[in-house]
């Protein structure tokens, strides 16, 4: 398979080179193209991506993880992959693991696999719930079990990245990918992979901004 690793990446000068050379080091054989989206960073990430070799886009002003993921993917098709692979750059996600979420597809058992982070206390307690309850609902509205909604670290096939083109520019827009391939009938399997916050882990994720955006993404499917 011909694997396409997007990496949305704002403010993350500090992290994006070693996420990058995990990644390389992780998906072997040559035949994975690592595309950086530097979402209007200020910070040099842009240039500490190319330095590592990745095929880097640029957004002049931030637009949103939704928007970045958006470009990335769409990069990714252009260039042929036949599998994508969505990861954080801010290591939250170990690259470690993108052989096993790769594995579910290789062999035709999903056509979309979940990192599924614990639910322990090496996540926030508020995420802790907001985690498990997008995961119940997730699963209420797909007929699938679903055990990390939210979970940003993901790999789909190609054709899963062509016909599901779901709204938003922001955290919202993993809800509505996730919500929409479930509507759409294809097969979510999940991946248990480790819970990781700290110092150097820096989500941009906004917790009442962007807890609403996803509540109201889950809301219009429930009312549907």
């Amino acid at each position: 398979m011909r694997v396409g690793v997007v990496i949305p990446a704002f403010q993350a000068a500090a992290t994006i080179g070693d996420v990058v050379a995990r990644t390389r080091s992780a998906v072997t054989g040559g035949a994975a193209e690592i595309i950086i989206v530097d979402d209007g960073s200020r910070d040099g990430t842009g240039e500490e991506g190319r330095g590592m070799g990745a095929t880097l886009v640029i957004h002049p002003r931030n637009r949103g993880k939704g928007f970045a993921l958006r470009t990335g993917i769409a990069k990714a098709c252009a260039l042929g992959a036949a599998v994508i692979v969505t990861i954080d750059a801010d290591g939250q996600h170990p690259p470690e693991e993108i052989p096993r979420l790769l594995q579910p597809i290789a062999e035709g058992r999903a056509d979309l696999v979940l990192g599924a982070r614990q639910r322990n206390h090496a996540m926030p307690l508020s995420r802790r719930f907001t985690n498990w309850l997008s995961a119940s609902l997730a699963s209420r509205i797909g007929g699938q079990q679903v055990r990390d909604a939210q979970t940003g670290f993901r790999a789909f096939t190609r054709e899963v990245a062509e016909r599901v083109q779901p709204a938003g520019d922001r955290y919202e827009f993993e809800a509505n990918f996730l919500l929409d391939a479930l509507r759409a009938g294809y097969r979510v399997d999940s991946v248990d992979v480790p819970t990781i916050y700290g110092a150097l882990a820096r989500s941009h994720f906004r917790t009442w901004s962007d807890s609403w955006r996803m509540a109201r993404a889950f809301a219009r499917r429930i009312g549907a």
